[in-house]
């Protein structure tokens, strides 16, 4: 079993881009909307469109066989906020390969990392039946404050029976999109999983699913196994079979199939994060789909 310290493969960045073009006045790494003095050269246009004698393109100004004048419009580069949205209810205690919460906890510190190395604001917000405002923390570029927030995720405790805080979640988000990371089992009712996507629509969402071969796949073809409901439901003792454990495994594919079906009209597709962390895997994830 792994801890903390294994969870993360390498120190490499996320890399990601939204799938909106950001407006604001703050200067980033990404390409905004809007036309500003400073960024990549998107075309020349009319001086009467943009009236800025500083910007006068002579070359295209010479070219026009209306005698008109042309001035070089660029391309602003703006910022965006990222939030990392981490589920802490009682399911995530599992320990099978790797502590669930470690996992969660090396997300969450290299998308802080990431972010805030391009400028980027980086905020956290963690739910079980209520939004966890005692690990809350609004978008920062400041690396420090985003690293300790992500930090505290992996001692935080672990004891909620509902996710109803990510509603609330979606509600303080509100207004200009964001980019969010929904980090969880997802071992929630449907109505509850479709609930939470379809009001965080406005976003540009990744749902990281957090899995472990050991719920499924490590599973043995004979023996006793006792299972723990993590969230209530008691011990039961369990004697696995071949046949017991195929239907296993396939009911676990048919509900992270489900989940998809449920994301697809709000979000892009989950990325399964088990074992380790790993960011390459996730940027091309992110890069592809």
């Amino acid at each position: 079993m792994s801890g903390p310290e294994d969870a993360v493969r390498d120190g490499a960045d996320i890399i990601y881009l939204p799938r909106w073009r950001p407006g604001g006045h703050r200067v980033g790494a990404h390409r905004g909307r809007d036309a500003g003095g400073l960024g990549t050269f998107r075309d020349p246009v009319s001086f009467l469109r943009l009236p800025d004698a500083r910007r006068i393109d002579l070359r295209a100004s010479l070219r026009d066989p209306f005698e008109g004048v042309f001035v070089r419009r660029f391309e602003a580069r703006s910022t965006v906020e990222t939030y990392a949205l981490v589920d802490l209810t009682a399911s995530m205690r599992f320990r099978g390969r790797a502590d669930r919460r470690a996992l969660a906890q090396a997300f969450c510190l290299a998308l802080a990392r990431s972010a805030t190395r391009i400028g980027d604001g980086f905020g956290v917000i963690a739910c079980d039946r209520t939004l966890r405002d005692d690990l809350f923390l609004p978008a920062t570029r400041h690396r420090a404050a985003a690293q300790a927030a992500a930090a505290r995720l992996g001692e935080a405790a672990c004891e909620g029976r509902g996710a109803e805080g990510f509603l609330e979640a979606a509600r303080r988000l509100a207004g200009r999109p964001k980019l969010i990371f929904l980090v969880s089992d997802f071992r929630w009712p449907e109505s509850l999983i479709e609930a939470v996507f379809s009001a965080l629509a406005l976003h540009d969402v990744t749902p990281v699913l957090l899995a472990d071969p050991a719920e499924d796949e490590d599973l043995p073809a004979w023996g006793l196994v006792e299972l723990d409901d993590l969230e209530g439901g008691g011990r039961r003792l369990v004697f696995l079979r071949p046949s017991l454990r195929r239907r296993w495994i396939a009911r676990e594919a048919e509900r992270v199939e489900r989940l998809r079906r449920i994301c697809a009209p709000f979000a892009r597709p989950p990325f399964r994060l088990a074992d380790r962390f790993d960011a390459e895997a996730l940027s091309r994830h992110l890069m592809t789909t």
